[in-house]
């Protein structure tokens, strides 16, 4: 169908504007350029029992799954590409049968097409004119967009007579239509995988000097922890390869929350193949266990919520992903992967859930959303003239561009090494938010080319600075034969740093916006300055700009007990104290023996105002404290967790909670203090009994 004859199919007033070119990929408003991959294309199956029949039918070189399971990718020799689709697209066990195409801008990045389309009409767009768009098209509304009015996924049915690019580009074309995007599917790219084999080890927290240590490359984690190791109720999500939950360092009461495995659709992440052992160690750099056996986290304290991915990126695992991770209380969100793309801009959509996020999440406050800078030592946005990659994989003016990393909500981390320097990888440009310790190596990027790795110009140059010390595979798997690697790197291991800076911050001020996280991170960062040259690209962007920004470095280096000692100032800013009210009560309670609501204890506070200080006062046998958690609850009802069930064998309990002990505390303050308080007491376990005997409160009361 040409442009001109379509245009009495279109509903009135809304003509075609340009050609319809199968070749051109609407994309976060661009328009890319495709080409055809010559040897291979795609299935979407009415059931996965019919692909050994078709795979007899077609006989193709290699058959794998790809889009996370969503479409079987068929190789086949280049001469019967066409007529192999062709005969896919007429057995009825074929819902969907599309090629693979790559980017003309990034040519080893392969673009899988689903049977979806995003769709963003225009304000005044009638019910009727929307339907009659996508009716005309072959087009169903499937779900609106949630937080995006007039938007819709659209799926292509078998009415449809072009594939979903061709369709976006009759869309676009339409006076009605904003925005129309195919949903496709990009094959992830690992950020960093060593090949090679404890808290003194770990330089990257807190080291003395030494060989190939920098004064200051660390991030200060000691005086961090004078303040805190994290907060149980602090939760920070890791998405990843997959997770080895066995192992004692991302293991403790209270340490999992919400594990999700997005690729095999249950609750149990662990690694399947033997090349997932990415995940472990980025999870081990956040949130390591403090438990005196091998490895520390920077946050301990905090929870993990490991997702496992797809290993495939489109709109709708995005979506999966970041609105799981709200729905399931992530405070942090680390993300130590990238597309295997050197230019990828983000849909509406992806766009939409990083947003949402980041906006919505925390009740409202914003989930921390923190990404690896990436590891090809190119700009986040920008274009450089690539040469001597091998193969001529890229040459010339080549564009680059890290949708992920530059979206506006998103914390950009690059990589500074041991030595207080520039890693030589490490991505940069205006969108790098902060630096945190990593590793020292050469540039490299994943390019999803049958799995290989492919790197750019050769660098070779000794890269001094040390590697990063973390948890491995259990049981001989992972990256060395130990349960830890020393040799982790790359942005990979920047990123999950970060996000454990900002689980400390928000276990003192819970209260915290994502934004003001951010902010925080950046005015409390170390400007760290690197004057060398590039050794690859001959650049020197290691120093700062009027504003205090280093392409390099963002913001400088994350310097944690800074950027904890402000999150809490800030939590207690503006207070002025006007009474103290001091009130305890001798209940004599005994404690229910393995009760799930266990024992409460009320005391009625009659002055007025807001709390700008408060202390909790306990006193409680038991058999085995062990059993025992405590949680003091607000008039209000606002509730915080004062003891978990940490203290083991102990028998008496004579203690006081205070902002500093305890800093879930912080959430009760600008409460009001009149009314009722509760401490609730309850034993976990059965086997033991036990008695509060008293408790008390010291409330600070604002004038």
């Amino acid at each position: 169908m040409t442009a001109s004859s379509a245009d009495s199919r279109w509903p009135s007033g809304s003509g075609p504007r340009h050609d319809f070119r199968g070749e051109i990929l609407q994309r976060g408003g661009e328009e890319l350029l495709l080409e055809k991959v010559t040897t291979r294309f795609t299935t979407r199956l009415v059931s996965p029992t019919a692909l050994e029949a078709l795979q007899q039918r077609l006989n193709p070189v290699a058959v794998r799954p790809v889009a996370g399971g969503q479409l079987i990718e068929w190789q086949v020799a280049e001469p019967a590409l066409e007529s192999s689709l062709a005969l896919a697209r007429q057995d009825a066990a074929v819902l969907f049968a599309s090629h693979v195409y790559r980017l003309a801008d990034s040519p080893q990045t392969w673009v899988y097409l689903t049977d979806q389309l995003t769709v963003q009409f225009a304000p005044n767009t009638a019910a009727q004119t929307m339907d009659a768009i996508l009716a005309e098209l072959g087009l169903v509304p499937e779900k609106p967009v949630a937080g995006i009015p007039h938007t819709f996924v659209a799926r292509v049915t078998a009415a449809a007579a072009e594939n979903p690019i061709k369709l976006a580009n009759r869309l676009i074309a339409l006076d009605a239509v904003l925005t129309a995007e195919p949903n496709l599917a990009i094959e992830t790219g690992s950020l960093y995988r060593p090949t090679d084999d404890r808290y003194p080890q770990q330089w990257h927290l807190f080291h003395r000097g030494g060989a190939n240590l920098a004064a200051g490359s660390h991030i200060f984690a000691e005086a961090a922890w004078d303040v805190t190791r994290g907060a149980r109720s602090v939760v920070i999500a890791v998405s990843d390869d997959g997770f080895d939950l066995n192992h004692p360092d991302l293991q403790g009461v209270g340490k999992l929350v919400g594990p999700l495995d997005l690729q095999d659709k249950d609750a149990v992440p662990l690694p399947t193949k033997q090349t997932d052992n990415h995940g472990t160690a980025v999870a081990g750099l956040a949130i390591g266990e403090e438990n005196t056996t091998g490895i520390v986290g920077v946050a301990p304290g905090c929870a993990l919520m490991p997702i496992r991915t797809t290993g495939f990126i489109d709109d709708g695992a995005i979506e999966q992903l970041f609105d799981e991770a709200v729905r399931r209380g992530a405070d942090v969100i680390v993300c130590s992967w990238s597309p295997a793309a050197n230019y990828f801009p983000l849909t509406l959509r992806q766009t939409n859930a990083l947003t949402r996020a980041a906006t919505l999440g925390r009740n409202g406050k914003g989930c921390v959303i923190v990404f690896s800078a990436g590891n090809a030592n190119r700009p986040l946005s920008g274009t450089i003239n690539e040469m001597q990659w091998p193969q001529n994989a890229l040459s010339g003016p080549t564009r680059w561009l890290s949708g992920f990393a530059i979206h506006p909500d998103v914390i950009a981390v690059s990589a500074s090494t041991s030595l207080g320097t520039k890693a030589a990888y490490s991505n940069w440009g205006e969108h790098v938010a902060v630096a945190a310790p990593s590793n020292n190596a050469a540039p490299s990027m994943a390019l999803p080319q049958v799995g290989t790795v492919q790197t750019g110009p050769p660098l070779r140059q000794y890269q001094p600075g040390l590697g990063m010390v973390t948890s491995d595979r259990t049981q001989g798997a992972g990256y060395s034969n130990d349960d830890y690697t020393n040799a982790f790197g790359g942005t990979s291991s920047s990123c999950p740093v970060v996000a454990g800076v900002a689980g400390l911050m928000l276990s003192v001020n819970p209260n915290l916006t994502a934004r003001q996280v951010r902010e925080i991170l950046q005015i409390t960062a170390d400007k760290i300055v690197d004057r060398n040259p590039d050794p690859q690209l001959g650049l020197q962007y290691g120093t700062y700009d009027a504003n205090g920004h280093s392409q390099w470095f963002g913001y400088g280096k994350v310097n944690a007990a800074a950027a904890v000692r402000e999150a809490q100032r800030r939590a207690f800013a503006g207070r002025q104290l006007g009474q103290v009210v001091r009130q305890q009560t001798q209940p004599s309670l005994a404690i229910p023996d393995h009760q799930p609501g266990g024992v409460e204890s009320g005391m009625a506070i009659a002055a007025t105002g807001p709390v700008v200080d408060l202390q909790v006062e306990v006193s409680l046998d038991h058999e085995f404290l062990g059993d025992i958690s405590l949680t003091l609850v607000a008039p209000s009802g606002a509730a915080v967790l004062l003891q978990g069930r940490t203290l083991g064998r102990q028998r008496a309990l004579r203690t006081t909670y205070t902002l500093p002990t305890t800093p879930g505390l912080t959430r009760l303050i600008g409460q009001p203090a009149q009314g009722t308080w509760r401490l609730r007491v309850v034993d976990n376990a059965p086997g033991a009994t036990g008695t509060l005997l008293t408790w008390g409160l010291v409330l600070g009361i604002g004038g």
